[in-house]
């Protein structure tokens, strides 16, 4: 998956989450923070366009603070993109089967 697709998928996900915890739309600002806090990992991302989901990676790129928030984010939006997003929900769960830790 390329990183402007998880970019794309991410961007959805914080979406769905800050509307779902009844923030102001589109975004708020701590959700915008974290949101350019995510991509610019994404981007920075050593593997590139081979990058398993970043669950099963081996290297953790987000401050301990930013990786709590994320796993917030994908615990509540995770369940329901399958409802909102439906082609990004599939689309990530296939490559989080198919994707491995790297060697």
């Amino acid at each position: 998956m390329s990183i402007q697709t998880e970019q794309e998928s991410l961007g959805s996900m914080i979406a769905l989450y800050c509307k779902g915890q009844g923030h102001p739309d589109p975004l708020c600002a701590d959700c915008t923070d974290l949101l350019a806090y995510a991509r610019a990992r994404l981007a920075a991302c050593p593997y590139g366009d081979d990058k398993p989901t970043c669950r099963q990676c081996p290297i953790h790129c987000y401050r301990p603070d930013m990786r709590k928030r994320i796993t917030a984010v994908m615990r509540y939006a995770g369940p329901r993109m399958l409802l909102h997003h439906p082609v990004q929900g599939v689309r990530h769960l296939i490559h989080d089967k198919r994707s491995r830790p790297p060697s």
